[in-house]
C-alpha cells in the first residue's frame, strides 16, 4: 500500500498525516474510521488527515491542538513524502 503523507515532531508532540480525498472529510465516522485504518502504519502516533479542495487549501481532520497547529504553517513547508508499506 502506498500513501501520501509526513511525520511531523513539533512542540513535542510527534503525529502523522495522511492526505485524503476531500470527501472522506465531510462525513465524520468515515473520517474517524480512516484514522483507525491509518494508525496500524504509524502506531502510536495521532492521526491527522488533510485534503485539499479544488484551489489547493488543505483541511485538517484530527486532534483539535495539531489541527489548530497545522492551519497556521504553510501547507509547503510539511515535508510530504510517500509511504509504501507491505499489504
Amino acid at each position: 500500500m502506498k500513501l501520501q503523507g509526513a511525520i511531523i515532531k513539533e512542540q513535542g508532540v510527534t503525529f502523522a498525516i495522511v492526505i485524503v480525498k476531500s470527501h472522506l472529510l465531510n462525513n465524520q465516522q468515515q473520517a474517524r474510521d480512516a484514522q483507525t485504518g491509518f494508525a496500524r502504519f504509524f502506531p502510536g502516533l495521532p492521526i491527522i488527515l488533510m485534503a485539499q479542495n479544488s484551489s489547493g487549501v488543505p483541511t485538517y481532520y484530527g486532534r483539535k491542538d495539531i489541527v489548530r497547529f497545522l492551519s497556521g504553517i504553510y501547507f509547503e513547508r510539511i515535508p510530504w513524502k510517500e509511504y509504501t508499506f507491505a499489504a
